[in-house]
């Protein structure tokens, strides 16, 4: 078709989807529709976004062929140059500066600056995951298994993926994190949320492309898509040249880009909705419990506490070392917290809460509010996305096997933790449909402080279980397997 106009009606899979008024208005010449199955959704993307993109992507395939011709070395002198220098104070200041205006950017525009800001901490993790790349034992091709056969030998290699995808939120570190690609023989094209732009293209600036330079690695080898817009991120997912695409941020983008990949067949890996569930069982060690709620909530991340479940006839001290714990996280960060309550434990949490309101700090705003709200059930399944209060949701549990029902039912199938009997640990690590199982705090799920691998992302089980992985998807899981046939007899045959 020459042209979309309002009410016109586009085949979708099975689906007939209506062009609206806004996107028959916004469409120009050029112009690329995707339609989205699976979300029901028609998309603009930009003729020049969409240039943008085939353009990265095919230099992207082009610098992974040619990685192939350099020595492993080459990689471990790219990870322990670009570690050099971010963790030099004279390169590092336009990178600061750079971070400083974006976040002065991102709070005008009342968003979310927790994961945002460049810090002396984040810095140093930055620079810890580079130098654990560069130091990382596994090149980018092995052989992991052999079988002798009759006349032949078959052996089973481990080889590069190509080209990887990366959809990302304002966080900087992912960054380092994700370069890890290239350890494994990968090459890797980024997209970052607008509000971290500018630190990215620093980051490439001072940091990426010299180290690249430096090592001898192909000039392509890792881009940025530095374009601001959605569509960048929906032109990238689409375009079958991926060998993976890797996204992290909200619910509801991180699904949306996921629908894409699928339906252009895209391997894909996703990682979304956030938010750790807690069960506290019958008779818990309190001074334990207490413990790993604060430890827990000392910042919001993915794998922060979220709701907590507690016994229905827990006495009355277990529910108070619950509620004082998340108190004293607040109190730490200088604020009071906010409580979500299902009906049976409501009561129970108001009379321990101190001061009915509590001033809220959020990105947009500074409010008061309820310190104790009434849920539903189904609301178990908000993740709660607080900049300074902390925040969760309490409800009881009538044992092991209904706090599994609730987890399975609600929570986004990703990390569970468990302060009860020996038992009560096994009976709720059988049921619970969860990658990420413990017996303490919740915070440990994170590749570089768990595993000595810094992560692409921790993907849950929303959409069913990972084939053939762990929820941890690293630099060094970017792989396929070839197989490859030695004759050791002139007379074989079939």
């Amino acid at each position: 078709m020459e042209r979309l106009r309002q009410g016109d009606r586009v085949l979708v899979g099975d689906t007939l989807l209506t062009v609206d008024a806004d996107l028959a208005s916004e469409l120009e010449p050029g112009d690329v529709v995707l339609g989205v199955a699976e979300t029901a959704q028609l998309l603009r993307i930009p003729s020049r976004t969409r240039s943008l993109v085939t353009d990265l992507l095919e230099r992207s395939q082009v610098a992974f062929g040619e990685l192939a011709q350099v020595d492993d070395l080459a990689i471990t002198t790219f990870f322990d140059r670009a570690a050099r220098l971010l963790a030099d104070d004279d390169v590092i200041g336009p990178l600061m500066e750079a971070n400083d205006d974006d976040v002065e950017r991102a709070r005008t525009k009342g968003r979310s600056t927790t994961r945002l800001v460049l810090d002396e901490k984040m810095r140093r993790a930055m620079v810890e995951a580079l130098r654990m790349w560069r130091d990382y034992p596994v090149g980018r091709s092995f052989r992991e298994s052999s079988i002798e056969r009759d006349g032949f030998v078959i052996e089973s290699w481990r080889a590069p993926l190509g080209p990887v995808g990366f959809v990302f939120e304002g966080r900087p570190n992912v960054f380092a994190d994700a370069t890890g690609v290239l350890r494994g023989g990968n090459t890797v094209v980024f997209r970052i949320g607008s509000d971290a732009l500018g630190t990215a293209r620093s980051l490439m600036e001072y940091v990426i492309r010299p180290a690249i330079e430096a090592a001898g690695l192909p000039t392509d080898s890792v881009l940025l898509v530095d374009a601001a817009e959605h569509a960048a991120g929906w032109a990238m997912f689409a375009d079958g040249r991926l060998a993976l695409a890797v996204a992290r941020g909200s619910g509801e983008s991180v699904r949306l880009l996921g629908a894409i990949a699928r339906q252009s067949g895209v391997n894909v890996s996703l990682h979304g909705t956030g938010g750790a569930w807690l069960v506290v069982g019958e008779k818990p060690d309190h001074e334990r419990l207490a413990k790993v709620i604060l430890n827990s909530l000392d910042r919001k991340v993915c794998n922060t506490i979220n709701c907590i479940l507690v016994p229905d006839d827990c006495d009355e001290e277990t529910l108070k070392v619950v509620v004082r714990a998340v108190e004293t996280a607040a109190a730490q960060r200088g604020v009071r917290p906010r409580f979500h309550c299902t009906p049976a434990p409501f009561s129970y949490v108001e009379a321990l809460v101190s001061e009915p309101e509590v001033v809220v700090h959020r990105a947009s705003s500074t409010a008061v509010e309820r310190s104790v709200t009434l849920i539903p059930e189904h609301a178990l399944a908000v993740e709660h996305e607080w900049e300074e209060n902390p925040e969760v949701s309490i409800a009881v549990h009538f044992g092991v096997g209904h706090a599994a029902e609730l987890i399975n039912r609600w929570s986004p199938h990703f990390v569970v933790s468990m302060i009860g009997s020996a038992e009560e640990e096994d009976a709720l690590w059988a049921a619970v449909d969860a990658p990420f199982f413990g017996d303490g705090m919740t915070r440990w799920v994170d590749g570089q402080y768990a595993l000595g691998k810094p992560e692409l992302g921790l993907a849950n089980w929303e959409s069913g279980r990972l084939f053939a992985r762990s929820g941890v998807l690293s630099g060094d899981s970017v792989y396929t397997i070839r197989q490859r046939m030695r004759q050791t007899s002139a007379n074989l045959s079939r």
